[in-house]
């Protein structure tokens, strides 16, 4: 994704809110913060849970499933999962940690809009 696409309008979300798009068949999760937005895959890179049916601390995105936890600045992740003991390393196995994918964000006239995927830390 080389440009920048319209996903939804600034006013449709208000702070501390988040919510899911779908840009040509990819999934996207849309969050606004203190006024700023952040856009992010729509899924966990674990367990592939739907973010948007998780929570939203500040800039902190939970999945629903094993409540892994993003930074939406960056898409680091804060806690891989809240699993412990064998299940733990049965996941780790499975799975390791991974960020998640987040994407430039542009505002202009009135749109919140999608670019390229930033790069990792």
């Amino acid at each position: 994704m080389g440009e920048y696409i319209d996903v939804l309008g600034m006013d449709d979300l208000q702070d501390g809110e988040m919510t899911g798009v779908k840009v040509d068949s990819h999934d996207f999760l849309v969050a606004r913060v203190e006024g700023r937005y952040f856009i992010a895959d729509g899924h966990c890179p674990h367990l592939h849970g739907n973010l948007t049916e998780g929570t939203l601390e500040g800039t902190v995105v939970t999945c629903p499933l094993h409540h892994s936890q993003f930074e939406l600045t960056d898409g680091s992740v804060v806690r891989w999962t809240d699993w412990s003991g064998a299940v733990l390393s049965v996941a780790n196995m499975v799975r390791h940690p991974r960020p998640l994918r987040v994407y430039e964000v542009e505002v202009a006239d009135g749109m919140v809009r999608v670019g390229p995927q930033k790069e990792s830390m």
